[in-house]
């Protein structure tokens, strides 16, 4: 485990932290006027390994030579020149820091970091880092590289290694697709479950923008088949729409830990990535079945706990019970199943545009047209 401190003086910043995976959507921007829980959990921090937040430079600044040597193979509306290494952590777990208030801005219903570090150390008042909590952005505290250290705590975990695939199985944390959601300023904030928007959940939102921009460069192409099921309905109606049909069909299963080994016919694999460590699951490797597909297959990531429910789907979750029974309380007789939203599920236009110019096969020509009809897909209700 780790403390954070600050850079100028050396006060303590943060709690003890454990370092695990950046989340997909950690800089995900969903809706308008929603808002969106905690990012990270307590205990927890991440790093952000490019560089984030300001300044930022359009695309027309950068000669193309520059974004590709960066890992950008087709235009962005801006690149950041900040530097790389953000820390992201749950704003509870920070402490001897002070608000800056002149830099106190945000978008409508509260603080975004776009004018640069609102945070200060207390004891020496150096710009630490930023706390976000406006509206349609997940709360966090991201910790500026240049202004803090990263100090072991003596003894804390010694020796400790990341929970196994099988481990990570048996826990069985599923992320469920679907969720209420509340907005700001609205009596929605609070009170009964069913006074909230029920919606396809943001994270699973995220992980597909990811997963469709690794699996149209999978495609070669051509079409895709997913495996029946909530997958279908997650990435089939963009997979059909944009990928030309008449050719022969890639094949993509789902392949993990505990499900069966895929077949030398799989093309594409959907398979999880380890929440602590980031790895993408290999088959034939340490937790997995069986030996290697083939020699092309390729590895389409998704966050494990969004992986597992597609794997291993589980009944509609139930919502907590009225009546009697405290508020909150599960009910394991006849708990109603969680509403289903109303539209058909959309994936992450912005996720799925940031994965998508990083991956060297957007250069193709006809994956650059569908970049550049993005808008198209999402005025159609794709994205």
């Amino acid at each position: 485990m780790f403390v954070f401190v600050c850079a100028g003086c050396g006060a303590e910043l943060t709690a003890p932290l454990s370092r695990v995976a950046l989340p997909v959507h950690a800089h995900q921007k969903y809706g308008n006027g929603t808002q969106l829980p905690v990012l990270m959990e307590s205990g927890t921090f991440a790093v952000e390994p490019e560089p984030w937040g300001p300044p930022w430079r359009t695309w027309e600044e950068i000669h193309p030579d520059e974004a590709a040597a960066r890992g950008v193979y087709a235009p962005v509306y801006a690149l950041s020149d900040g530097a790389p290494g953000a820390v992201v952590i749950a704003p509870g777990d920070a402490h001897g820091t002070v608000l800056v208030p002149e830099r106190a801005d945000g978008y409508c219903c509260g603080l975004d970091g776009g004018a640069g570090p609102n945070v200060a150390c207390a004891a020496c008042a150096l710009p630490v880092g930023s706390r976000i909590d406006d509206c349609s952005l997940w709360q966090a505290m991201w910790l500026s590289p240049s202004a803090v250290r990263r100090l072991p705590i003596d003894g804390a975990d010694a020796g400790a290694e990341p929970l196994s695939w099988a481990q990570l199985r048996a826990e069985g944390k599923g992320t469920p697709p679907f969720e209420p959601i509340a907005e700001w300023g609205s009596r929605l904030q609070a009170g009964h479950w069913s006074n909230h928007r029920w919606s396809w959940s943001p994270r699973w939102e995220a992980a597909a923008g990811r997963a469709l921009a690794h699996l149209l460069a999978a495609s070669e192409g051509r079409p895709v088949i997913v495996p029946d099921g909530l997958a279908t309905e997650v990435f089939g109606r963009v997979l059909d729409a944009v990928l030309p049909a008449g050719r022969p069909a890639r094949c993509a299963v789902l392949a993990g830990p505990g499900r069966p080994a895929p077949g030398v016919d799989a093309d594409v694999l959907l398979v999880p990535t380890h929440p602590q460590t980031g790895e993408v699951w290999a088959p034939g490797g340490a937790g997995g079945t069986g030996g290697p597909p083939g020699p092309a297959a390729y590895r389409v990531p998704l966050p494990f706990g969004v992986w597992l429910w597609l794997a291993f789907p589980e009944p509609d979750p139930p919502v907590p019970t009225s009546g009697v029974l405290p508020y909150g309380v599960l009910r394991d007789d006849f708990d109603p199943p969680a509403p289903r939203p109303h539209h058909l599920f959309r994936a992450d236009p912005e996720i799925f545009r940031q994965t998508l110019v990083r991956l060297p096969e957007v250069r193709s020509p006809w994956l650059r047209e569908v970049l550049d009809d993005l808008m198209e897909y999402m005025r159609a209700g794709y994205f």
